[in-house]
Formats: structure tokens, C-alpha cells, sequence
């Protein structure tokens, strides 16, 4: 099997002239970034914002292995799938992020034949939108620090202040710092920390706002700290609101690439699911559902945070409909889950395949209390054998779902074909039946529980003395009304990592609540995750390499 790299080499792109006219958008429309990227402009997206929209089909997944489930690959195939047997469909996603690209799971740009390309560039510095984040993200920060230096007419604390500042790399030297040493003309010393951009307010803000205006206004809401009296400092109080949009004014423009079969491709943003909400951009998707008649989406890892996030955050916010979930599931994934190491995965173990089903079952009955239609794409390796996969369709079968066997990595939109149709069949039966798993007007403390009890399965939800400090100031100033986004980690149902399967009899530990209020959402910090990861032992940046003319090697 050729690599990725090798495989977008081979493919021959057109120029994004020609896939814009796919889906209706004038060379005129576009902001080009070279032959073959490009930003879709403003006039366009108001000159589109009346059409009627088309489909929207979700992919998610069973909680994954530590490299992933193919998540991207299968919705990348399944809308060249879509377009192979005649509909117009566009596929939606979320951007890479350097982190895991130099990481431990390389780049988010899909795999084999169901890539979006260039991936280099798409898994590199694409059109500059991580590094928009990032530099309106810190700007913010300086000018916040700024203020404190210069007479603080806001009587900002600087122990209390939470804006933190952001990096677009694993580096957990980062996590835990002291600045503003050096003496008082260098600013005020105080322990400090730094967040990867995709946890970033800013980025959240810039997924889910509609339009300039509503960015502006969400980054006014950013709270930035607390005064000396224990109130919430916000942007607009400060004034930099229109400056900190300025530096987002081409980051907020939706991606237009293509795939390996040429089929048109948003992009955009790229919050992490296990610290954020894990979903592309309200505006790419709209844009991609007014222009097209089918849309395939994703949300990051398990089902259990990337689409619980999708429906409860990022619909809502969005103000549209989700037609249908496309269930993720792998052979190896379920061997992880029925006991197997990593290292083990590539023998055959029906046993550990059906021992690991409980997993499977809890996704698919989440996915019920969305009011949700579905459909599981068990995702083929090369290692599966057909008695492991037939275990698992007749599994899903059994449990009144359908099911499909796709291979989309190696066989392109061929590898699916059975799917694509079943998924036209399934969100063309009726109309939409989406519904949120909680009211926003419930009590943070009943929002929490009702997610960790009916999506993660626990008993009960244990607050420490600083998130029930958190909960205090949340209600005393208003922000209880919000929804929210858990941090979790996503190698369980539970907060604890090594709880695999289906855990049961076990309690969810919230350490803090942090205040999104730009975003529009409060993000209760659970277990041990971090809003900083690390790199491990042996890096994917250890196999990445530039050659003498330019070309990059050894991403995957």
C-alpha cells in the first residue's frame, strides 16, 4: 500500500476554479491561496445564505484506540461515495492541528484514497487560520497585562485573571509557568500557563459564530478575570473586541480544498473534542449545506464527546438540524476494549471482539437520546478477519441498527458504495427528529449529571472545593444559564482512562468549571485531562523530513 503522501502525490488535483463550479461559486468568490486553496469571500456567503439547505450526516465514533478510528477517512469516503452515485455532496471538517500532526497521531487530513488535499498543507500551515487563533488569542493577553500596568482602571486582580495564552504545539514545559519576571518594568510576576490553540476560546468563538458581527460580539464576552471585588472583567469592557476580530477577519472565511476523487472539501477551525467541542465551523457548514445537497461532517473522538458537543452546542448555536449519525466502528477498537494491548491488536480474537461489544452497545443507545437515525460503517484494517467483522455486523444488526463494512482508505469511494446508499435512504425517509439531550435553563450541577449519567453511564458527579468555588462565582454572576462542554479524557466513557468497555458503578470528578461565556458555553474539567497535552516517547516529527527541493516527507 502506497502512503499517504505517496497516494496525494499521484492524484491529480484540479484547479479550485474548477471544483468552485461544482457547487455553484465563481473564481470571483474565492480567495485563492495558490492552484488549489482557497477562502471562500464574504460577498459570496451572503449572496448564499437564503438557498435551501441539504442534508447533514454526522460521523462519530466508539471510543477510540490511541491512533484513532478512521473517523476522517470514513466521512471523506463517504462523500466521494455520496458524489460517485450521483448526489452533490460535500464533505465539512475540521483542520489539523500541529500538535498531534508532530505528535502520536499524525495529521487529520484523512487517509489512503479518501484524503482532502494538499495534505501537507492542510496538515501544515494551510491558509494561516491556527496561527490567526493564535496570535488573537495572545494578543488579547498582552493587551489584558497591558491594562494592569497601566493605571488597571478595571481593577482587574492579577491573581484572579483566566485568560491564558496558547501555543500550537504539545509541550507540557508550558503547562505550568511563572512570567513576568525581570523587575517592575518587565510587569507583574505571577504563575501562569499556557493551552494548545485548539482549546483556545478564540478558536471555539471563531467555530461558532455565524457571521462578523456575532464573532465581535462573542469576543466581547469573553471573561478575561475577575477585580479585586470578585467581578467578571469582559472584553468589552476593555475595548479591544474590534482589534482582536481584526486579526480574524480571514480566519472566519470557510476553506475550499478537494479531495482524492476531486469532490469539494470545507476545512475549517479546529477545536479538540476532549477539551472543546470538536466540530469544524458553524459558518463552513451552513455554507456547505446551502450549496450542496448532502453534507458529511465529523465530530472528534467517541461519540460520548465530539457529537454529544455537536447536538447539545454546536446545532443549537448553528440553528440547524442533524439528519443522521454515521457510527465509526473498528475491529481494533473493539479488541481494546474486550482486553487486548496495543501491541496485540494485529491477531486475530473474536472472543476479545465480542467481549468489546458493550462498548459498541452503549454508543448506539446514546445515540437513541438524540431522537437520531444511524447507521454503524465498520471501518476495515488490513489485519481484520471476516469472521472478527461479521461478528460485529451481526451485532448491530441484532441490536436494530443496519450496518456497512467500508474500506474507504483503500479502495476510495468504491470502498463504500452500500453505504452511501443506505445513508441517502435513511435521511430521505422523514423529516428531522433531533432533539437536545438537556434544557440550557436547567442548574449547571443537573446539566453535568444528566450528561455524565445517560452519555458516560455514571452514578454520580463528585465536585472539588475549587469547582464548587467555580459554581459559586458561575451563579452569583449569571452564567449558570450556559451550556456545557466537558473536558474528558476520550480513552473512556468514564474520566478515568484505563476504565475500557462499558464501565459501570463508577463517579465522574469535576475539578473545575472554567467560563467560556465568549463561546457561549461553561467547560467543566473532569479527571485528569489537560488543556495542554505532551508529546510522546517517540514523536511523529521523529519520521517527518523536508527534501532538498522543498518536498515534505514522512507525514502520515
Amino acid at each position: 500500500m502506497l502512503s499517504d503522501m505517496e497516494i496525494g502525490h499521484l492524484t491529480k488535483l484540479k484547479h479550485i476554479d474548477e471544483i468552485a463550479a461544482k457547487i455553484g461559486l465563481t473564481p470571483q468568490d474565492l480567495d485563492h491561496y495558490g492552484e488549489y486553496k482557497a477562502k471562500v469571500r464574504y460577498t459570496a456567503l451572503f449572496a448564499n445564505e437564503h438557498n435551501p439547505m441539504g442534508k447533514l450526516i454526522l460521523v462519530s465514533a466508539i471510543t477510540p484506540t490511541p491512533a484513532g478510528e478512521g473517523k476522517t477517512t470514513v466521512s471523506i469516503g463517504l462523500s466521494q461515495a455520496l458524489n460517485r452515485i450521483g448526489k452533490k455532496s460535500i464533505a465539512a471538517i475540521r483542520e489539523p492541528s500541529l500538535g498531534p500532526v508532530f505528535g502520536i497521531k499524525g495529521g487529520a487530513a484523512g487517509g489512503g484514497w479518501s484524503q482532502v488535499l494538499p495534505m501537507e498543507d492542510i496538515n501544515l500551515h494551510f491558509t494561516g487560520d491556527f496561527h490567526a487563533v493564535t496570535a488573537a488569542n495572545n494578543t488579547l493577553a498582552a493587551l489584558v497585562d497591558n491594562h494592569i500596568y497601566f493605571d488597571n482602571e478595571l481593577n482587574l486582580d492579577p491573581r484572579r485573571l483566566t485568560w491564558k495564552r496558547v501555543v500550537d504545539v504539545n509541550d507540557r514545559m508550558l503547562r505550568n509557568i511563572v512570567i513576568g519576571l525581570g523587575g517592575s518594568k518587565q510587569g507583574f510576576p505571577r504563575e501562569d500557563g499556557f493551552d494548545i490553540t485548539p482549546a483556545s476560546e478564540i478558536m471555539a468563538i471563531l467555530c461558532l459564530s455565524n457571521n462578523m458581527d456575532e464573532l465581535k460580539e462573542r469576543i466581547g464576552n469573553i471573561n478575561v478575570g475577575f477585580s479585586y471585588t470578585g467581578e467578571p472583567v469582559r472584553v468589552h469592557q476593555l475595548g479591544f473586541e474590534g482589534a482582536i476580530a481584526a486579526l480574524l477577519k480571514d480566519a472566519l472565511k470557510p476553506n475550499l480544498v478537494q479531495t482524492t476523487e476531486n469532490t469539494p472539501a470545507f476545512v475549517h477551525g479546529g477545536p479538540f473534542a476532549n477539551i472543546a467541542q470538536g466540530a469544524n465551523s458553524i459558518i463552513a457548514t451552513k455554507t456547505a449545506l446551502r450549496l450542496s445537497d448532502y453534507v458529511v461532517t465529523e465530530a472528534g473522538f467517541g461519540f460520548d464527546l465530539g457529537a454529544e458537543k455537536f447536538f447539545d452546542l454546536v446545532c443549537q448555536y448553528g440553528g440547524f438540524c442533524t439528519n443522521a449519525v454515521v457510527l465509526v466502528a473498528t475491529v481494533r477498537a473493539l479488541k481494546i476494549h474486550g482486553g487486548v494491548k496495543v501491541k496485540d491488536l494485529s491477531a486475530p480474537n473474536p472472543k476479545a471482539v465480542t467481549d468489546g461489544l458493550v462498548n459498541l452497545a452503549k454508543h448506539l443507545e446514546n445515540i437513541t437520546k438524540f431522537g437520531m437515525k444511524s447507521i454503524v460503517a465498520i471501518n476495515r484494517f488490513p489485519t481484520d478477519t471476516e469472521e472478527e467483522l461479521q461478528i460485529v455486523k451481526d451485532f448491530v444488526i441484532q441490536s436494530g441498527f443496519d450496518a456497512s463494512v467500508v474500506d474507504y482508505f483503500a479502495k476510495g469511494s468504491e470502498g463504500g458504495i452500500e453505504l452511501a446508499e443506505k445513508v441517502v435512504e435513511m435521511v430521505n425517509m422523514d423529516v428531522c427528529q433531533y432533539r437536545g439531550l438537556y434544557d440550557w435553563n436547567s442548574s449547571v450541577e443537573d446539566k453535568i449529571f444528566t450528561v455524565a449519567r445517560e452519555i458516560y453511564g455514571a452514578e454520580k458527579v463528585d465536585y472539588t472545593a475549587d469547582a464548587k468555588a467555580d459554581l459559586k462565582k458561575i451563579n452569583k454572576y449569571g452564567f449558570d444559564k450556559l451550556p456545557i462542554c466537558i473536558a474528558k479524557t476520550q480513552k473512556s466513557l468514564s474520566d478515568n482512562p484505563d476504565l475500557i468497555g462499558r464501565p459501570k458503578d463508577f463517579l465522574v470528578t469535576v475539578r473545575s468549571i472554567v467560563i467560556a461565556s465568549g463561546a457561549g458555553f461553561l467547560i467543566p474539567i473532569t479527571g485528569d485531562i489537560m488543556r495542554m497535552p505532551g508529546l510522546p516517547k517517540k514523536p511523529s516529527a521523529n519520521s517527518i523530513d523536508v527534501e532538498h527541493d522543498g518536498n515534505i516527507v514522512g507525514l502520515f
